[in-house]
């Protein structure tokens, strides 16, 4: 079984584990990232962010994305995002999809 925590580069592949999901919430109107006896309310620009966080697209690939879209510098951008990627890994709501070996 893999570590549950994950050290977020440009190359990770992130995703919410499976026992995590990031609903809205239309009694409070807003997102919430729902895991087992934990509910997390992620600001707009990390909701953005966890919904390209699908395990195909990679951080780099996410970045680039971001930094297209709001035309911003991606220098800003990807420490921002790794940053924000790695403090959700850190307590547990996301993971990466790893490359399995035979």
């Amino acid at each position: 079984m893999a570590p549950r925590n994950i050290q977020v580069s440009e190359h990770s592949r992130p995703v919410l584990p499976r026992h995590t999901k990031l609903k809205y919430d239309e009694t409070r109107q807003v997102w919430v990232i729902l895991a087992p006896e934990r509910v997390l309310a992620p600001d707009e620009i990390s909701v953005e962010v966890l919904q390209l966080c699908d395990g195909v697209r990679s951080v780099a690939v996410i970045i680039d994305e971001l930094a297209a879209k709001y035309a911003a510098p991606r220098d800003t951008i990807a420490t921002d995002v790794v940053a924000m990627l790695q403090d959700l890994a850190d307590k547990g709501f996301l993971t990466e999809v790893r490359e399995k070996t035979s």
